[in-house]
């Protein structure tokens, strides 16, 4: 695949279709600025301060909005909270609806059909796929994002974290954790 993208790429800039340095820029920008960093520092401000978890709950569009993380397939947004009984997973059934603009650009597995159909049949099944078993008496509930909602799973916060400030925390979510295929990092974890 990789091959083909740059094969694709030389090509289209041969041509002057593209400019490189345009889509290094763009790609860039959902890497660094739209990614998955976005997300993970609203679950860190959740995590950390009481107040904001609350507006999160309350209204997690606005919440958000307040952190500058808004645009394209965001602008509507619903949070959804793991906690000791229930574990959030989140599919869009239909298509690949997805909240760019808090979690970047999707994976691959979240539009192949095999996710969508499978994660509302068999949630624990795809889940222990992930790499997450979970206990038998933990409900697992599955959100269907729409194009006119969208769901950001806020993962329980890691035990020993306590010391940790905003960004340290952000460094243990990652994009799966806040989909629901993945579970927060270890603080030991931390990059």
């Amino acid at each position: 695949m990789e091959a083909r993208v740059r094969a694709l790429e030389t090509i289209l800039t041969q041509k002057g279709l593209i400019d490189p340095q345009a889509i290094d820029a763009i790609v860039e920008t959902y890497e660094t600025k739209i990614g998955p960093r976005n997300g993970a520092r609203v679950v860190a401000k959740a995590w950390a301060e009481p107040d904001f978890a609350d507006w999160l709950r309350r209204d997690a569009t606005e919440a958000i909005a307040s952190l500058s993380y808004t645009g394209r397939q965001g602008e509507h947004m619903r949070a959804v909270f793991n906690d000791a009984q229930t574990h959030n997973l989140v599919v869009c059934t239909l298509c690949s609806c997805y909240p760019w603009s808090v979690l970047g650009l999707p994976p691959v597995w979240y539009k192949a059909p095999a996710y969508r159909s499978r994660a509302v049949i068999d949630p624990r099944g795809v889940l222990e796929e992930f790499g997450v078993t979970l206990s038998p008496d933990k409900k697992i509930r599955v959100w269907d994002s729409t194009a006119e909602l969208r769901y950001l799973v806020i993962p329980e916060r890691p035990a020993g974290t306590e010391g940790l400030d905003q960004a340290a925390l952000a460094d243990l979510v990652t994009r799966d954790a806040m989909i629901g295929t993945g579970l927060a990092l270890a603080p030991e974890a931390r990059p």
